[in-house]
């Protein structure tokens, strides 16, 4: 009777076990799978040639569980590197503890600038990401050349905006210093410090630097130099004439409401000493020659009708002189 209790336990601890183990054993598939460089033993993905040119390289996937995994591949990376990438399948089911080489190309744009890109190839399956990294390498001659573009002073966010360009073929870490004059003089000096980022070869960036205590009223000439290795040195400018708006607007309004009233001061003056002072000299000789003219027209028929009664009264000598 014992034995047979003892053997009824161990097969129902047996049975517990094997339960528990199943999720054990398909939790631990999740992770039953990778992705990595075909062939030896690389850490990571490197392509090197011409603009134009199409590079050929592998991938494996290795799936060590029981079951089939299905992944799938795509590219990625900054400036659109991912386009570059195309695969011979996308989509790629991988047998039970089998590995799958997956071939695929980067093809470089014909107008790709001369430089070092970085990229990278990731697969995805079961819930996870798996990803190696790319190294791309354009050829060409290395190219250092940078650029400060759209320098603005924002004085109500306090800060100075501007753009980086890099115009080389180089990957930069630029180094920034920034100067601010006024009318009085220097307003703000801040010495070469690096940026956040690093600018890839074709691309922009828009940084800002802060200003507290940004002055409110004042002519303001704003200087941005970058530095970089290679010799790489740039600078760009701006120039912002900083007024407080509403304090000058009440001062103009109060300014032409003053101007007007003059003007209109003046204006009522000079009408009343025209009225006061009658009609000017000029109208009043120009009249008098009127007047004697017309005085001069009406005493031509009176002294033409007088003449006329005297020649009538005498009389009138006739004949050759001889005697009658």
């Amino acid at each position: 009777m014992r034995m047979r209790a003892a053997a009824r336990a161990l097969a129902a601890a047996g049975a517990l076990l094997a339960c528990a183990a199943a999720p054990l054993a398909r939790a631990a598939d999740g992770g039953g799978w990778s992705l990595g460089p075909a062939g030896s033993a690389r850490p990571s993905l490197y392509a090197e040639g011409a603009p134009g040119a199409v590079l050929e390289d592998k991938v494996s996937v290795t799936n060590r569980s029981a079951w089939p995994r299905t992944v799938t591949l795509r590219g990625t990376g900054p400036d659109g590197i991912g386009a570059w990438l195309a695969f011979a399948r996308r989509k790629v089911t991988v047998p039970p503890r089998t590995r799958a080489d997956v071939p695929f190309t980067v093809a470089v744009p014909r107008g790709a600038a001369p430089g070092d890109r970085s990229g990278a190839v990731v697969a995805r399956g079961g819930g996870r990401d798996a990803r190696v990294p790319l190294r791309l390498r354009v050829a060409g001659p290395a190219l250092a050349a940078l650029t400060v573009e759209r320098v603005r002073l924002d004085a109500d966010a306090e800060r100075i905006t501007y753009e980086l360009v890099n115009r080389g073929t180089t990957v930069l870490a630029p180094r920034v210093a920034v100067r601010a004059d006024g009318v009085f003089g220097e307003l703000l000096d801040r010495a070469p410090h690096r940026v956040p980022v690093r600018v890839a070869p074709g691309s922009r960036v828009a940084l800002s630097e802060p200003w507290p205590g940004v002055p409110s009223f004042d002519a303001v000439d704003v200087r941005l130099t970058a530095t970089a290795a290679g010799g790489v040195r740039a600078e760009g400018s701006a120039s912002a004439r900083l007024v407080p708006w509403p304090a000058a607007a009440g001062a103009g309004a109060g300014a032409v409401a003053a101007g007007v009233a003059a003007w209109c001061a003046v204006r009522h003056v000079v009408r009343r000493r025209r009225r006061d002072a009658g009609p000017p000299a000029e109208t009043t000789a120009a009249a008098e020659p009127e007047t004697t003219a017309a005085a001069k027209t009406t005493a031509e028929p009176e002294i033409t009708a007088a003449a006329e009664a005297a020649a009538e009264r005498e009389p009138t000598a006739t004949g050759t002189g001889g005697k009658p």
